[in-house]
């Protein structure tokens, strides 16, 4: 029989336990554990740092914002396919500060889940998305709280956040609807670089912009004024775009396949598919050469790429012909090789279909750049994981993870158009 001092014992053994779990509980979801650390320098063109840009939105608006929950199903996707750096684009909306939420969770739910975060600040002028003209001169009064907003998160999760872009596609003047010129994203860039020299950001996080080749001084002289040269100087890397798919339509010169009779159709495609790489290519080279003309010798990524599966516009049946699961498959593989080869990081665009990006025309290309469907199906260019087995077990929006076309390739082939003939193309443009 039980003594009371041996009820009184017990009782206390148990309060602990109890008590040890709750705090346990607590650490959960709120502290970061214990993992290995590494900086941006450590992960930005490794290649067991696998890069891509991520929008988890699932409807028509960004109105709806993706839950904890889905993002995490959308995270352990991710993870199992090798991704371990994510890139965002603003924190004027719950999104990122949910992301870094559910990569937290994910982290203390499991030591072996690894995933970085590049914070993106969206930068626009003064007027932007408004019914007034935008003025390219002077910059928006939010920019001041959306670069705040950065700070905050990056000294809330150290842990995860390496990098801040500030401003996406900010200064190429076909972004007519919001660019700043140079000076804006410099002064910003700047104040980033003087909190870490103050101690008020970790000392190793990296601070850029992610922009178009052309804005990096790669194309036009229009660009090359002396607030970029300075910018250059002041990024602790380049963050470059290049989209060969859309310059299919705009600028279709290397576009276009070569009808010699001797080649398949497939072959024809692959042709094409080569120039494109090659294409952008020659922008990264642009880029690096004008940055090694001002005496700067740094890091160049790609912060963007992508090719949509999808057109009912431009880049479809009835424009270039350049859209289709094929041939973002290829693409998907030959920016992987190439970036991977020349010790780069490639923040591949996108993950996952995001459908608010054209929402009145569903057939966009803007709709169609993931690697997933927004139901989970993997296309193309990820069959070969989903033989592999690699998303055993994951769900997004309660789908498991299966092949688009439902794995029939002669059925996808059908969909796919040839690329026009190089010597027309080059005749009628």
């Amino acid at each position: 029989m039980r003594t009371l001092k041996h009820i009184s014992k017990y009782i206390l053994i148990t309060l602990l336990i109890v008590s040890c779990e709750k705090t346990q509980k607590k650490k959960t979801s709120s502290e970061p554990s214990t993992q290995k650390q590494v900086t941006a320098k450590d992960i930005l063109g490794n290649k067991n740092y696998v890069a891509i840009s991520y929008g988890g939105y699932r409807t028509k608006t960004r109105d709806v914002q993706p839950t904890i929950a889905e993002l995490k199903d959308d995270m352990k996707i991710l993870h199992a396919m090798g991704i371990r750096v994510l890139r965002t684009y603003n924190v004027q909306l719950p999104h990122a500060a949910n992301l870094l939420k559910a990569i937290r969770e994910l982290k203390n739910e499991s030591t072996n889940f690894e995933m970085y975060v590049m914070l993106g600040a969206w930068i626009d002028c003064k007027n932007a998305w408004t019914e007034q003209t935008p003025d390219h001169n002077q910059e928006s009064e939010k920019n001041k709280d959306e670069i705040e907003r950065a700070v905050a998160l990056a000294n809330q999760y150290p842990d995860i956040i390496k990098i801040i872009a500030v401003g996406n596609e900010a200064m190429v003047k076909w972004a007519a609807s919001y660019y700043v010129q140079p000076g804006v994203i410099l002064k910003w860039v700047n104040h980033l670089q003087n909190l870490k020299q103050e101690g008020k950001l970790d000392k190793d996080l990296w601070i850029t912009s992610s922009d178009n080749f052309a804005s990096w001084g790669g194309g036009d002289t229009i660009y090359h004024v002396e607030d970029l040269n300075k910018l250059i100087k002041a990024v602790d890397y380049i963050s470059m775009h290049t989209y060969p798919m859309h310059d299919t339509h705009y600028h279709p010169i290397f576009w276009g396949t070569i009808d010699d009779g001797k080649r398949s159709s497939l072959e024809k495609i692959d042709y094409a598919m080569l120039k494109a790489k090659e294409y952008a290519i020659s922008q990264y080279d642009s880029v690096h050469n004008y940055m090694k003309s001002l005496g700067v010798n740094k890091p160049i990524h790609i912060g963007e790429t992508g090719w949509a599966s999808y057109s009912n516009g431009h880049y479809g049946d009835t424009g270039s012909k350049a859209t289709d699961e094929y041939k973002e498959a290829i693409y998907y593989k030959h920016m992987r090789e190439w970036t991977e080869k020349a010790g780069m990081s490639c923040f591949y665009f996108e993950a996952f279909d995001e459908i608010w990006k054209d929402a009145r025309n569903p057939g966009g290309s803007e709709n169609h750049f993931g690697l997933f469907t927004i139901d989970g199906k993997a296309k193309y260019a990820l069959w070969n994981l989903v033989d592999q087995g690699v998303f055993k077990g994951l769900t997004r929006n309660g789908n498991q993870i299966i092949k688009t076309y439902n794995g029939n390739k002669d059925s996808l082939l059908l969909e796919v158009q040839l690329p026009p003939v190089k010597a027309k193309l080059v005749v009628n443009h």
